[in-house]
């Protein structure tokens, strides 16, 4: 992170607590287009083959309509520049002669993309119309516009039944619809049958509650009625970064979520493009769309975490319990030894973890006994009172025996402090004491045992990173920081302990001093933690404030407190074991080849 050094200047008062907020009335542009308002070209070409490789553009018709009414036609034959074959000739009645002085594709396209300027193009099987059309402008030097396209096609295949239409070929639909024109591969006369099939179709959508251009051009018939009348609870979302809530009759939520867009993607989940099973079952069930609109998209995934934390939301799969977090503890007591636990209290223990889940803590745990000699009977020990018997730990040299009073008590704190610094500070010697005993393994093709090993340092590895990467952070009373927006301005941050306390933007070309001191006048008080390792914050949020923090960018404005990584931490470890962690097979290897867990040699470790 850098420093963001910038001199105060004078300037207007900062933003604060009584600010008025502003909103913006939507526009009809936010809210779609009205399928009344939108030029429809409907377009229709005879060919001289089926594909526009080796095939030429014969003939083009073209209708352009809005709101029923026909604005004008167009209509060319176009001289190819291959002849026609016969076949084609019995197919649509154009003959050689026909063309012989029709104008070519070259002076024909221009005229059509002038027609066709600003309109939605409609045709029946699109694909094949759009593909010529756009091989048309690749050879005549022309670039393509671009235009939204709909196809008629596709609508039917959604809207019209088995039992109304045999088929869904346009003179079938053209019969249907009633329309005044029948279909005879004349470009024309195909474009204006088009153009009635277009109208039967667009009432029909129009009766199940699709009234605008993007509805229409993402309509689906897998959307059901009744969810696509509920894309009201979307209209009034506004266009803003933040978090969305689904709440059923009840007010109870459903589901959260984050977006960029707020109006845009809870559009979204009206629509086709949504096809997630349980999310069209939640839509179902949903009863309101609340916004929380944020700052930043940092305080977003916070206060998405947050909820989803409080109400456990039934569609949300993701997080559903960031609160749960389970931590190794290396007991305070004559003779510690290691436990599993799901807090961290205020005493004088030490505490390494987060942990990912109970498993992955207990792996770690016998990582470090497989070459730490901590005691693992659970029963209080006191040198005044050893037991009478040992377990069979002392007879195989895993501990030094304690409990029989084999081992004094200065003695046994030279191993806890071993495993201490393996949890808290570096995991050199712990690390490398492991790689030995993977060695070993390997090399007498105890390639299982050697497997479940490597997987238990890795655990014990990688939580002892994310428990020293996250340490600085949770002490640390407040750390404020920035980063420059694409736009201009500063986006900043205030975090304490760990949690997320605040953010704001300063806007383009004002000093982001006031704004700095506004937010810290503002943020969130937020209490120190209770233990030295205790979180307050949930786990998940603080990682995706450090992530924040960490990423290209961002500059560090205050720090109260120490931000410090151990030497020889588990984040060097982490990094030069994770690629042959990744790599590494326990299978039986090669011929000629030497089984070594790691590339590199236990040497290669950092100091």
């Amino acid at each position: 992170m850098q420093t963001l050094d910038t001199r105060r200047r004078a300037s207007g008062p900062p933003p604060g607590r009584d600010r008025p907020v502003t909103y913006t009335q939507p526009t009809f542009g936010d809210l779609g287009t009205p399928l009344s308002e939108v030029p429809f070209v409907v377009v229709d070409l005879e060919t001289t083959g089926g594909s526009p490789s080796g095939s030429q553009i014969t003939e083009v018709g073209a209708v352009k309509v809005r709101g029923g009414q026909v604005l004008g036609e167009l209509q060319t034959l176009v001289r190819p520049a291959t002849p026609i074959p016969g076949f084609i000739t019995v197919l649509t009645g154009i003959t050689n002669a026909m063309v012989v002085e029709a104008p070519p594709i070259s002076v024909v396209l221009p005229q059509f993309l002038e027609f066709a300027r600003g309109s939605v193009l409609v045709a029946h099987n699109a694909g094949f119309d759009v593909s010529f059309l756009k091989a048309a402008a690749a050879e005549t030097g022309h670039a393509w516009p671009g235009f939204p396209v709909l196809d008629t096609v596709r609508l039917a295949r959604q809207l019209v039944h088995k039992d109304e239409a045999p088929n869904h070929k346009l003179a079938s639909l053209a019969r249907l619809f009633g329309s005044a024109t029948t279909p005879d591969h004349r470009a024309l006369h195909d474009a204006r049958a088009t153009v009635d099939v277009l109208h039967g179709l667009v009432e029909r959508v129009g009766n199940l509650g699709v009234h605008t251009l993007e509805e229409l051009q993402s309509y689906s018939s897998r959307v059901s009625p009744a969810q696509r009348r509920k894309r009201v609870l979307a209209e009034a979302m506004p266009s803003a970064p933040g978090v969305y809530v689904f709440r059923d009759r009840a007010g109870v939520p459903l589901y959260v979520g984050t977006a960029s867009d707020l109006r845009r993607r809870t559009l979204s989940y009206f629509t086709a493009s949504e096809g997630r099973r349980r999310m069209t079952e939640m839509v179902g069930l949903a009863d309101s769309l609340t916004p929380i609109v944020c700052a930043t998209a940092l305080e977003a995934s916070v206060r998405e975490l947050r909820l989803i934390a409080e109400h456990k939301p039934r569609y949300n799969r993701r997080s559903r319990h960031p609160e749960k977090a389970v931590w190794v503890r290396l007991t305070d007591e004559p003779f510690p030894r290691l436990s599993v636990v799901r807090s961290v209290r205020d005493d004088r223990a030490q505490y390494a973890g987060p942990f990912g889940s109970r498993r992955s803590a207990e792996a770690a745990v016998t990582a470090l006994h497989e070459v730490v000699p901590l005691r693992q009977c659970t029963r209080r020990l006191s040198e005044r009172s050893p037991g009478s018997s040992a377990c069979v730990l002392l007879e195989i040299g895993r501990c030094g025996g304690p409990c029989v009073g084999a081992q004094s008590r200065e003695d046994y704190a030279q191993v806890a402090q071993q495993a201490g610094r393996a949890l808290v500070g570096s995991t050199t010697d712990v690390v490398a004491a492991l790689r030995v005993r993977l060695d070993e393994l390997a090399g007498q093709e105890r390639f299982e045992e050697a497997r479940t090993l490597r997987d238990r340092m890795m655990a014990l590895v990688r939580a002892t990173a994310r428990g020293q990467r996250l340490r600085p952070l949770t002490r640390s009373p407040e750390v404020v920081a920035a980063r420059r927006r694409e736009e201009g301005g500063w986006e900043l941050v205030c975090v304490r302990y760990g949690r997320l306390a605040g953010a704001c933007l300063s806007p383009r070309g004002a000093d982001p001093m006031p704004y700095v001191e506004a937010l810290r006048e503002t943020a969130e008080v937020v209490s120190p933690p209770e233990g030295s390792d205790a979180p307050v914050a949930l786990v998940e949020e603080t990682e995706l404030v450090l992530r924040w923090l960490e990423a290209p960018g961002v500059r560090l404005v205050d720090l109260q407190g120490e931000w410090t990584c151990p030497v020889g931490g588990a984040g060097a470890s982490r990094a030069l074991l994770e690629p042959g962690a990744a790599s590494w097979s326990t299978t039986e290897p090669a011929a000629g080849r030497e089984v070594r867990p790691f590339d590199r040699p236990v040497g290669a470790l950092p100091g």
